[in-house]
């Protein structure tokens, strides 16, 4: 539990400060992350024996941070994907040792966790302050959402909601996430009002939603560790396993977050 409560507090300041400090720390913690996040979901992949290639997956990593980074055509982005794609199946086709289920593995990497990384470090990089807003409600909300579902599944679980990809989860427990995510975007709204120009039912609604999707986003990382067998997806965070075994659900709850607070208006 020292461990674990250690690394948290260094974690924090480490993501706070990277945060706060500016576009260019923001983007280099993000970059970070998600070439960890590739090593750590190719090698959950690689122990059912098949072999992804992490490299291609490196490289349209940092082309992609690029090309968001100088704010680059439309066009670049769909020709890197597509250059990827192609590259991957190539490599299916002339590696013995790839061959298609490592090809198909590369391209769901790229699909998962890659986009979404990608979109988080889009988000971060907006000229803007609309990322504070889209970031603090899905950041908060999901973590409230997850506090509280556990408290929940302990106190009232009954009923198990995908017990062959996470026995814990229940039910009840779920339902006690949202409702504490919908209290979060309460207090949050009071809160951002001060500098955002925000409402009550978006900011209510973006956090179901958004902390919802998170809860999505964490059975989905505990799908890749039970087809691998693992408990973590690696030991790289003392006491809490790997990077993707902490950002799991904000994968799928930050860009969420922004979708729904663009579709409302607030930004």
């Amino acid at each position: 539990m020292k461990t674990r409560v250690i690394s948290a507090t260094v974690l924090i300041i480490l993501v706070v400060a990277c945060f706060a400090l500016g576009p260019v720390t923001r983007v280099l913690f993000l970059l970070a992350a998600t070439v960890m996040a590739i090593w750590e979901t190719c090698r959950a992949i690689g122990c059912k024996d098949v072999h992804c290639v992490p490299w291609l997956l490196y490289i349209y990593a940092v082309g992609t941070v690029a090309a968001i980074w100088f704010k680059a055509d439309a066009l670049v982005y769909e020709a890197s994907f597509f250059v990827t794609v192609f590259a991957a199946m190539t490599a299916g086709i002339v590696s013995k040792k790839v061959r298609a289920p490592g090809a198909l593995a590369t391209l769901g990497v790229l699909a998962y966790p890659v986009t979404p990384f990608m979109i988080v470090c889009k988000l971060a990089l907006m000229d803007s302050r609309v990322w504070i807003p889209v970031f603090a409600i899905a950041c908060i909300s999901t973590w409230v959402c997850d506090s509280f579902a556990l408290f929940g599944g302990k106190r009232f679980g009954k009923h198990k909601l995908a017990p062959e990809v996470s026995p814990h989860k229940t039910v009840e427990g779920t339902v006690c996430g949202a409702i504490s995510a919908v209290v979060a975007g309460v207090i949050l709204f009071f809160v951002l009002k001060q500098w955002f120009s925000v409402n009550l039912l978006g900011c209510t609604l973006t956090a179901l939603i958004c902390s919802s999707f998170g809860q999505i986003g964490d059975l989905a990382a505990s799908l890749i560790k039970r087809m691998a067998g693992m408990k973590d997806y690696s030991n790289l965070i003392p006491g809490h396993g790997g990077v993707m075994d902490r950002v799991d659900s904000l994968l799928f709850s930050i860009p969420s977050a922004y979708f729904c607070l663009l579709v409302a208006g607030i930004i």
